[in-house]
């Protein structure tokens, strides 16, 4: 099984147990008169919209190139992370509003038996967020990551829940606006990673470099190939799931097209073959002139 179909096979597998974790919270809590529960359940029935569209992103983005679109559909898997952060947001500001409400309104001791499906959260959703990271991480998903941020909050907004329910079963007299309190917690844990993670997916669209490291890599395999001289420039920008390379390569001025068309070529292969995260390279040739220096992107370079 590849990593990006197990990614998708997570991504259901997510929705189902978050719909079955947001109904028993909501349930549970609305018998039990705990805000807390019913918040962190509400928090629960935005991950299944969040899966779904990080699921919608890794199939779309998995479509190959075409003449609309040269570069692929992986952008689109981007997109679907940001609109889970701007879901987070939006489903964090309700949750925070409508439980400040409550505080205000007063009412009995949340029942005992709400903390249960509190306790299970926390306990599923370590799983799955320990699961989302590995494969995120493996095949480069901006939107299976944003959803392992997601599953992230959900054990903190999942522990934020049970200890404002357990200081008010602890002592009502004292706590007794602490559940309520918690279930607001819950709502601004919520607004701060939904704004994280719309900040890692918009860095992504403004076409970031990666990191020197990475784009050393590049560089390095490139020049392992016979006829190369130098690398005067090296761009990179990610599309989904994948990174696109630009590359301007410097090889003997008296050399004829044909020849530096073939080192061309072997450069973009040993790239792809290398650096397993880069999709295609795109070899722009040119002369190397001895006793020059030109700037590129990572500083100063002689020729």
């Amino acid at each position: 099984m590849t990593a990006e179909l197990a990614g998708r096979r997570i991504a259901i597998t997510s929705m189902l147990v978050s719909a079955g974790l947001a109904v028993s919270k909501i349930t549970i809590g609305l018998h039990a008169q705990s805000t807390a529960t019913v918040s962190d359940g509400f928090e629960s029935a935005g991950d299944v919209l969040a899966s779904g569209l990080v699921l919608l992103g890794l199939i779309i983005a998995a479509k190959p190139p075409d003449s609309e679109h040269p570069y692929g559909h992986g952008r689109l898997e981007t997109l679907s992370a940001l609109a889970v952060g701007m879901l987070l947001v939006a489903t964090g500001a309700l949750i925070a509003f409508e439980s400040l409400h409550l505080t205000h309104g007063g009412g009995r001791t949340p029942s005992a038996y709400a903390v249960w499906p509190l306790i299970a959260s926390i306990a599923i959703k370590s799983i799955m967020s320990a699961a989302k990271w590995r494969y995120g991480r493996r095949i480069q998903s901006s939107g299976l990551i944003a959803d392992a941020w997601n599953d992230t909050v959900d054990i903190l907004s999942g522990t934020t829940a049970l200890a404002g329910l357990g200081l008010t079963l602890l002592n009502p007299d004292r706590f007794s606006a602490a559940d309520r309190i918690g279930g607001s917690a819950v709502g601004v844990i919520v607004i701060f990673l939904g704004v994280r993670v719309v900040h890692d997916t918009v860095v992504q669209l403004m076409d970031t470099m990666p990191d020197p490291e990475a784009m050393d890599r590049i560089r390095m395999a490139g020049l392992t190939v016979p006829g190369v001289l130098g690398i005067e420039k090296c761009f990179a920008r990610k599309t989904g799931l994948k990174w696109h390379v630009d590359l301007h390569l410097e090889v003997e001025p008296a050399m004829t097209v044909y020849e530096s068309h073939e080192i061309a070529t072997h450069v973009r292969e040993k790239i792809r073959a290398e650096v397993d995260w880069v999709a295609d390279v795109l070899v722009h040739v040119e002369p190397h002139m001895l006793g020059t220096i030109s700037v590129g992107p990572r500083g100063l370079s002689s020729k």
